[in-house]
């Protein structure tokens, strides 16, 4: 299930090499090469491997491409090759589910924030981040004008690259034509919970009534899986119309969405 070392390396960019995942090879062999041939020099182990002995001087030393880095951190977090039935997955099917309905992902710097709202507030998305390792901080709850978001105070970028590997996307949503295909990966039960926070962010309050409705700008093939995801989970049937899908009484009480 991703993230994969593979997919992660993908989020970067590198001016050398049009597939960073091969830079992470490369420097791989590098570094095995070395670990076998203990005396030999950049010269030697260019030949060897047949790479530029430039580039391998800085691998020989400290120097360590920007996605082997990342791969190495979300290897600590335990983030790479889950499980789907696994509790990190749940804990990151979850967090996708605040990121794509209530947050972003910063095309920049790829890191994730998510905003609290009126059902979901900054304990419970804190506490999404905490279940797969990462402490947060509140950022602009006393700026003027500017959304409270809640965002993590460390690994930030590298949890963002591996929802991105996943399927979220970075910077605007309003073009995403579908869920991630993780969604459909993990349990029900899982998925259950993707869908109760999804709705929670996105669902709309009507007055006097339990009825809900998701109104998204998104493409008609996203509503349409998110109405098949809701449907997989619920006894209840939901209806889409007008890029919404609408959620009777007795689905979001199923649901429990409050």
């Amino acid at each position: 299930m991703e993230p994969t070392a593979r997919s992660l390396s993908r989020t970067y960019s590198d001016r050398v090499y049009p597939d960073p995942w091969e830079k992470v090879l490369d420097y791989r062999r590098v570094r095995e090469y070395a670990a076998e041939h203990p005396n030999a020099g950049r010269v030697r182990v260019g030949r060897a491997l047949d790479l530029p002995a430039g580039r391998v001087r800085g691998w020989l030393k400290d120097a360590v491409p920007d996605p082997v880095r990342g791969i190495n951190v979300a290897i600590d977090h335990g983030w790479l090759d889950l499980e789907p039935d696994s509790e990190t997955a749940a804990a990151f099917v979850e967090l996708l589910a605040h990121v794509l309905a209530g947050g972003s992902i910063a095309t920049k710097n790829y890191v994730p924030a998510v905003t609290p709202d009126e059902r979901v507030n900054a304990a419970e998305i804190a506490g999404a981040f905490e279940r797969v390792g990462v402490e947060t901080r509140t950022r602009n709850a006393d700026a003027p004008g500017r959304a409270t978001e809640i965002v993590p105070t460390c690994d930030g970028t590298v949890l963002g690259r591996c929802l991105v590997a996943m399927g979220t996307p970075t910077g605007v949503k309003t073009t995403l034509d579908h869920l991630p295909a993780v969604v459909w990966d993990v349990p029900r039960s899982v998925r259950r919970s993707f869908a109760r926070v999804y709705v929670r962010h996105r669902g709309l309050n009507y007055a006097g009534k339990s009825t809900t409705r998701v109104q998204v700008e998104r493409p008609s093939s996203f509503i349409a899986e998110l109405q098949d995801v809701l449907d997989d989970v619920l006894t209840e049937r939901v209806t889409t119309a007008d890029a919404g899908v609408t959620i009777p009484a007795d689905a979001a009480r199923e649901l429990g969405v409050e």
